[in-house]
């Protein structure tokens, strides 16, 4: 291969935008709140999507970035991460005037609690706010302000050039080979009640600490990553993957009492 076309590879894989987990991981994570909401949240979950689930709305707000919609090209993309300087926690720093993740819960909390919001708005921010649990719970989403939540940390992952972020958006998600729901249910089934009960927690900024700290342990030393690294934090990824679920439902369950 010509040292120009692997100089170009490697800045269009480096360049790949930031999601999180990806159409796969957020399906998981809504499949698995699906499973653990109340019945009064699942009736009004169904009131506002109709026969839409957790599952096909989780990957949607990433979708829609495509869209020409100046909400989605000017306002929404901030809304999917938060900033988190190594050494400080989330709030003692200025929140930025644009918003962030955790402003963007807090909005479409209000808009679901709403009365006089349409339906519409509604489903919006149901979607939203299922998609953005789960962000909040990848822990380069909790970003350390230096690398753009890893996506300029380039790596090569099984001979393929891209970068951290990617790698736990989606690289080892997919390596699996499995499909949303299977991943869904062999996480679900290995949880313990207690485990169900202690990740119960819905307040955002204990997701945002928790992904703050992982970050920190995920960076590798060696920027060629192959099993060594899945081996490695293949236990975080599902983890986060399930606690996302449990607490998608729990903060539903609660927004909807």
């Amino acid at each position: 291969m010509s040292r120009f076309l692997t100089t170009v590879l490697w800045v269009t894989f480096s360049a790949v935008p930031a999601f999180a987990w990806g159409p796969t991981g957020h399906r998981v994570v809504g499949e698995i709140a699906d499973s653990h909401l109340s019945d009064q949240a699942r009736s009004q979950v169904q009131s506002i999507l109709g026969t839409e689930d957790l599952a096909e709305a989780g990957p949607w707000a990433d979708f829609m970035r495509a869209s020409p919609d100046p909400f989605w090209r000017k306002e929404a993309g901030v809304f999917h991460y938060v900033t988190v300087p190594v050494g400080v926690t989330y709030g003692t720093t200025s929140a930025p005037p644009e918003g962030d993740a955790y402003a963007a819960l807090q909005r479409f909390a209000k808009v679901l609690r709403d009365p006089a919001a349409s339906r519409k708005q509604k489903a919006l921010a149901l979607r939203f706010t299922a998609h953005l649990v789960g962000d909040l719970h990848q822990p380069l989403h909790v970003g350390n302000g230096k690398d753009r939540g890893g996506n300029r940390f380039e790596v090569v992952f099984f001979e393929e050039m891209t970068n951290l972020h990617f790698v736990w958006d989606e690289l080892i998600i997919n390596r699996e080979r499995l499909s949303f729901s299977e991943k869904a249910a062999w996480l679900d089934r290995k949880m313990t009640p207690e485990q169900v009960m202690n990740w119960s927690k819905t307040d955002p900024l204990v997701w945002i600490a928790e992904s703050a700290a992982l970050r920190e342990t995920i960076y590798p030393e060696q920027q060629i990553l192959s099993w060594q690294y899945i081996y490695d934090h293949q236990a975080e990824l599902d983890q986060r993957l399930s606690q996302a679920g449990i607490r998608l439902a729990a903060y539903l369950n609660e927004l909807f009492e």
